[in-house]
């Protein structure tokens, strides 16, 4: 069974869904009220999910039971992430977006997001997608496990289109790491659309317009 999640309509009969992945130790109603900040009059008629990451418990935070979408071991990027615990997210991932298949929306009006760690899944799951989506939104975070990320990239998956912005001063994922994770998924033959901002670990409003106007350009292609 898919995740439990949070879901909003912009109309009825949605034809695109954009699928929303929280950070570490929130919930799915963590991003939910970016939707009337983001969405535009034009737009077609979307679906927002936004789901509950499994609660686990997280070795950096002491062992403490948490939502994560994997555990985090180390401080260090390159150790951070747990594979394992990265790809069975993706699976549930994958499990959300075929749903969304069968509720009548296409692999090519899926948009996957994620801020921090949701990201992170949401870069992976990209990178194995033998189906392209419509697009991939990391905010705030980084490529797991870029060594092998060659070896995991699925044919095809190169077109989908990525957005990635970050904090100038974020202490939690450094800014370094994120636009490293750009250029990886760049040699890989991704377009990425890289963007900075003033800011902590966070979300602000010139990043939401800027989103916006990706998301635009997105759905006059499909």
């Amino acid at each position: 069974m898919p995740l439990d999640a949070l879901e909003r309509e912009t109309a009825a009969d949605p034809q695109w869904t954009i699928l929303w992945l929280h950070g570490l130790g929130a919930d799915g109603h963590d991003f939910a009220p970016i939707v009337p900040e983001l969405v535009r009059g034009d737009w077609p008629a979307l679906r927002f999910v936004f789901p509950h990451a499994p609660v686990q418990a997280v070795t950096i935070n002491n062992g403490m039971r948490m939502r994560a979408w994997y555990d985090i071991r180390a401080l260090d990027l390159a150790q951070r992430a747990d594979e394992a615990g990265v790809l069975a997210s993706v699976a549930e991932v994958e499990a959300l977006i075929a749903r969304e298949q069968t509720r009548g929306v296409p692999a090519s009006r899926i948009v996957l997001a994620g801020f921090s760690q949701g990201g992170a899944v949401a870069l992976a799951a990209g990178l194995r997608r033998t189906e392209p989506l419509a697009g991939l939104v990391g905010l705030s975070t980084y490529l797991p496990a870029p060594q092998t990320a060659q070896a995991a990239l699925a044919a095809g998956a190169q077109r989908q289109p990525v957005f990635m912005a970050h904090g100038t001063q974020d202490s939690v994922v450094p800014p370094a790491a994120g636009r490293q994770s750009a250029d990886a998924l760049r040699a890989l033959g991704f377009r990425v659309d890289w963007r900075t901002y003033p800011m902590q670990h966070a979300v602000c409003m010139e990043e939401i317009a800027d989103l916006g106007d990706w998301l635009s350009a997105r759905f006059a292609a499909g």
